[in-house]
């Protein structure tokens, strides 16, 4: 048995700190937590424990664990008497990263409702079509955002934060945190997530998901502790290690935002410090020696911006213990970089895989075993597992590619209003479809084929090349076009269009640009564009052949050990 393996089992097995049994879990006998919270209204009431520990901090704001917990009382009575929120009526909310969004999300939680993530970067027809489809009973959003929508009638009530969300928390004494009977399988969010077939589709995600997303995590974080105890890696002389804090420069409308930062971080007691603006590497650097940052989940191309910034070395960092990577690949390189950046929190880097429909979970990695496989996505989280099938749904044997499925008591419950893309990708025996590409190695640790699949991961956003082809035919001098991924040192990835124009049409791409910009968020409209007079290539089943595009053989497999 392996030191991973002895650790496991003392902390999973009988009477351990995160003992597992068998439950029937949608029909199904899994694993599950023994001693769990049966919703997240019970980790926001646990929560009151760490008293007067700071939570959430933003600029001169700083709230602590006990003054939230009444805040959010106080903001839930008033959705539920001057907005009539209730069990099971969604809530909209549209804003950047704040604390209003932070108390919003355990407001709308407590009462049993369900809150709507919406994308912070979405064009108002994005917006107008995710409110038509999840219908809102309430739309809560800041100015700026608002300000994009002022022309549409949604048919939606709304509240301004600027204006309107402190008045939410005024009057009488501090009521009690709702008390309407929460079931762990009652949805609690909808995530919207791009889809292969143009319009994104809402994941509706339960209580248990996001307390199993919480302990799994705990848990993981635990058995990487004390490895690298029992073990010879050690950080570069760390010192007193500070107060734990982390920094929050993930959206919250992401589940690396939600998840991590918001509710996993409530569990543990830990200092959230949260940015009034958009991503500044050396404000982050500021903060970090500000408030002695511990932990960072440096998504996207954001750890690349920060450890290139000729600034870098003028910011005490040395607090930074752990680093989180996660919504694109992070090679070998940068990894190495970080590292060498941050040596306290060499030790301790981690990544994860897993999607908004797997309840932001699937496979774990870091630590010792991270360096010794920088390019894997790691082994399935506790109670998970992770299988590899061919075209037929047959499971592959470790070696081969095939599509990754996900099994786990956490899966999304389905699609908002969408049963037969639910059908399609929940299958018998509550197995996740993800449509990713990879294989399992002989030890079980995963590796991901990127580039096998459709989907771009521009910076940390998932973006489906089919929602932008479907904008750019639309342009009346296009004949046809195919958008495809390109390698970008910072983003991970760039968006391309390579287009043909109409018989008789001339394209220029700014125009281009500016019509893919007039519906679609701006991370999605193309930064490289080809204009080329030649046909596409296309197999004989008409389909564009992307890998002719890229000048990728069709069976490129990239991920090595």
């Amino acid at each position: 048995m392996t030191l991973r393996e002895e650790i496991r089992q003392q902390l999973t097995g009988p009477e351990g700190p995160f003992e597992l049994t068998e439950e029937i879990t949608f029909g199904e006998t899994m694993e599950v937590f023994k001693n769990r919270e049966r919703s997240v209204r019970e980790l926001l009431q646990k929560s009151a424990s760490h008293g007067e520990q700071e939570y959430i901090v933003q600029g001169d704001l700083r709230i602590s664990y006990a003054d939230h917990v009444q805040r959010v009382a106080r903001i839930a009575r008033s959705l539920a008497e001057e907005h009539g929120i209730q069990k099971g009526d969604r809530v909209a909310l549209l804003a950047a990263n704040s604390a209003e969004w932070v108390m919003t999300w355990w407001a709308v939680a407590s009462l049993g409702g369900i809150l709507v993530a919406f994308n912070g970067l979405w064009t108002a027809d994005e917006i107008e079509y995710a409110a038509g489809h999840s219908e809102p009973k309430l739309l809560i959003g800041d100015r700026k955002r608002l300000t994009r929508i002022q022309e549409l009638d949604l048919g939606v009530p709304t509240l301004e934060i600027e204006s309107e969300f402190a008045g939410l928390m005024e009057g009488g004494p501090v009521p009690e945190l709702p008390a309407e009977p929460i079931d762990e399988d009652d949805p609690c969010l909808i995530l919207y997530t791009s889809g292969t077939t143009g319009r994104p589709k809402g994941a509706v995600v339960s209580h248990r998901a996001l307390v199993g997303f919480a302990k799994t995590q705990a848990l993981h974080g635990l058995e990487r502790f004390m490895i690298a105890a029992q073990s010879e890696a050690t950080s570069a002389d760390p010192g007193e290690a500070p107060s734990p804090c982390s920094l929050v420069t993930v959206p919250l409308f992401h589940l690396s935002g939600l998840y991590a930062a918001v509710i996993m971080m409530l569990t543990q007691g830990i200092k959230t410090v949260y940015r009034d603006a958009r991503f500044d590497p050396e404000d982050v650097m500021r903060l970090m020696e500000k408030e002695k940052v511990t932990m960072w989940s440096a998504l996207g191309s954001s750890g690349a911006l920060v450890i290139n910034h000729p600034a870098r070395k003028r910011y005490d960092l040395s607090s930074l213990r752990g680093i989180g990577f996660g919504g694109a690949p992070t090679s070998p390189d940068l990894q190495k970089r970080m590292r060498e950046a941050f040596p306290n929190a060499a030790g301790n880097l981690g990544l994860g895989y897993g999607l908004s429909e797997s309840g932001g979970m699937g496979t774990i990695i870091g630590g010792v075993e991270l360096v010794e496989r920088p390019t894997s996505a790691g082994l399935p989280a506790a109670a998970h597992q992770i299988e590899i099938r061919d075209d037929n749904d047959k499971p592959l044997p470790a070696g081969e590619y095939g599509e990754i499925h996900i099994r786990s008591p956490y899966l999304m419950l389905g699609y908002w209003r969408n049963p037969e893309a639910t059908a399609k990708t929940i299958k018998p025996g509550q197995w996740l479809a993800t449509g990713d590409i990879g294989r399992l190695d002989d030890a079980g640790y995963l590796f991901i084929n990127s580039r096998a699949r459709d989907m771009i991961l521009r910076s940390g956003e998932n973006v489906y090349p089919v929602e932008i082809e479907h904008r750019i035919d639309a342009h009346p001098q296009v004949g046809e076009c195919a958008v495809v991924g390109v390698d970008h040192e910072e983003l991970g990835q760039a968006v391309k269009a390579i287009v043909v124009p109409a018989p008789g049409a001339s394209l220029v791409p700014d125009e281009l640009a500016r019509w893919t910009a007039e519906t679609l968020a701006a991370y999605k409209v193309p930064s490289e564009w080809e204009i080329r007079q030649d046909p596409l290539p296309r197999n004989a089943a008409g389909k564009v052949l992307k890998n002719v595009l890229t000048g990728e053989s069709e069976n490129i497999q990239i991920e090595d050990e």
